[in-house]
């Protein structure tokens, strides 16, 4: 079964590539909780703590596509080693303006700053995987790791710094997570053997390739309505537990969610496929809404972690097919932008669809929330089906812009 990730790793810097750009991801899982974690025990305010979490995930999600652009032209060593230091800088910034008291405006603005600097790795090593990979399916495979690291990023980095943040100091999970950035991340850019060339704008190769919009902006949709689902389900979650009386358990909750997804992730990645990536994104996007849908009837604790955990098959199968579509068609001068937008349309949906379901849960209660995540499933579903057909269409899409 795992033969496939025996041959993706063992091209030359695959295995090193892959490992550190996934500890220079954890900041992505750890960040915006580490923000609520610092600002609340310094201040005791919630409202503040969200709010300024909130502008540090709206910079991110504003500014990765300008990287991602960046990343393409001027290539990744020099523009993730910038970003790298920048973010951590103004994240020891963040952290310096609550312990001195500095005014809030501060806050704000640094945590605004190192949203816009965080390093787009995922973005980076999946185009990485791309140029060093020739066939498909390998490409397939590696982003299917990819996809199951991180989900370990969104188990692990969540529960790191909670743990650290209540048990030794609220400011050790930020420094954890500034630390594994800047050092992941210089070690991941220097890896040159493994990066794709740079596609500055005048390099006397002609006009720069165009962006397939009749099939980038469908994906782009499907992404922002999955995030919608994610965040919506998130909080749905939470209410759910504490509805039940043991709060504490959300968090095992929507770890098994993640552990079906990391799981469906492995298998997908094994596996050679004989329908395109086209396919498996638009009955991948009608799973997830018939997966949440089931979670509307559940009455009890125990249910709710095996329907999660069932329900979590649906999401890195979907994932991997919406990046592998991504790759097929956006012209390798521009591949880190384009995976840089698929992953801004997930962080821009998280945000609405956790503010929705909130609404539903204070007027409602919480299962009816979890409706807000079966209709994400299906506009995700629909805007899947306005992608083009037949497949071969798609592929036609890039080789005429390469």
């Amino acid at each position: 079964m795992f033969t496939s990730y025996r041959r993706i790793l063992s091209a030359p810097g695959a295995l090193k590539m892959s490992s550190t750009a996934l500890i220079a991801r954890l900041p992505i899982s750890m960040v915006g909780l580490g923000i609520v974690l610092l600002v609340s025990a310094a201040t005791g305010r919630y409202g503040v703590a969200g709010a300024v979490s909130a502008a540090y995930m709206v910079s991110n999600a504003g500014f990765a596509i300008l990287q991602g652009r960046l990343l393409d032209r001027l290539g990744q060593g020099r523009v993730l080693a910038v970003a790298s230091i920048s973010f951590g800088v103004s994240i020891s910034l963040l952290v310096t303006s609550v312990q001195a008291g500095w005014p809030i405006v501060t806050t704000y603005v640094f945590a605004a700053i190192g949203g816009a600097f965080l390093p787009q790795v995922g973005s980076a090593v999946r185009a990485r995987w791309s140029h060093v990979l020739d066939q498909p399916s390998d490409v397939q495979t590696a982003f299917a790791l990819e996809a199951v690291l991180d989900e370990a990023v969104f188990i692990l980095g969540p529960i790191l710094v909670a743990v650290l943040a209540t048990s030794w100091h609220p400011v050790a999970g930020l420094v954890i997570a500034v630390v594994a950035c800047v050092a992941g991340t210089l070690t991941f850019s220097a890896q040159t053997s493994t990066a794709p060339p740079a596609q500055p704008r005048d390099d006397g190769a002609g006009p720069r390739p165009s962006m397939p919009w009749r099939a980038v902006i469908p994906l782009a949709v499907v992404c922002a309505a999955l995030g919608v689902l994610f965040g919506a389900a998130e909080v749905t979650t939470v209410a759910f537990a504490e509805e039940k009386g043991h709060k504490a358990v959300s968090g095992a909750l929507l770890a098994l969610w993640a552990a079906g997804s990391l799981s469906a992730g492995v298998i997908t990645g094994a596996i050679h496929w004989r329908r395109g990536p086209s396919t498996r994104v638009r009955w991948g996007s009608f799973a997830m809404a018939c997966a949440m849908t089931p979670l509307y009837f559940v009455g009890s604790l125990p249910v709710m972690g095996a329907v999660l955990f069932v329900a979590g098959f649906a999401i890195a199968p979907t994932m991997i097919a919406t990046m592998s579509l991504t790759e097929s068609v956006v012209p390798a001068g521009r591949l880190t932008e384009g995976m840089a937008i698929m992953q801004t349309g997930l962080v821009a949906g998280v945000a609405p669809g956790a503010t929705l379901s909130g609404l539903v849960v204070d007027h409602q209660g919480a299962s009816a929330a979890y409706l807000v995540s079966v209709v994400a499933g299906l506009v995700a579903a629909i805007a899947a089906q306005t992608l083009p057909r037949p497949e071969g269409s798609l592929r036609g899409l890039r080789s005429r812009r390469d």
